[in-house]
């Protein structure tokens, strides 16, 4: 890890996005998916739905830090909301 000056914290983020990745690939291969339509009213699937948890929950994050600017494990708690509100609701 030293010779990209990457932090533990980072290489975890990174090993957990790979293994959403894996899992995501698992599960379409085990349970075919087809495409749902739910409040944004566009066909979605679930790699569609990890994307927009993803992207969602790095803006809370970032507002998190513009705006509150204290520990990130409350932002965590958001975003795990926001990705459990998406996957059922998007």
């Amino acid at each position: 890890m030293a010779w990209m000056a990457w932090t533990w914290p980072t290489a975890i983020f990174f090993g957990v996005i790979a293994l959403l990745l894996i899992i995501m690939t698992v599960l379409a291969i085990r349970y075919p998916e087809t495409p749902r339509v739910g409040v944004l009213r566009i066909e979605t699937t679930r790699g569609d739905r990890l994307f927009i948890s993803l992207l969602g929950s790095a803006f809370i994050c970032l507002a998190w830090l513009g705006l509150i600017s204290t520990n990130l494990w409350w932002a965590l708690a958001v975003c795990l909301i926001w990705a459990a509100a998406v996957f059922r609701w998007v």
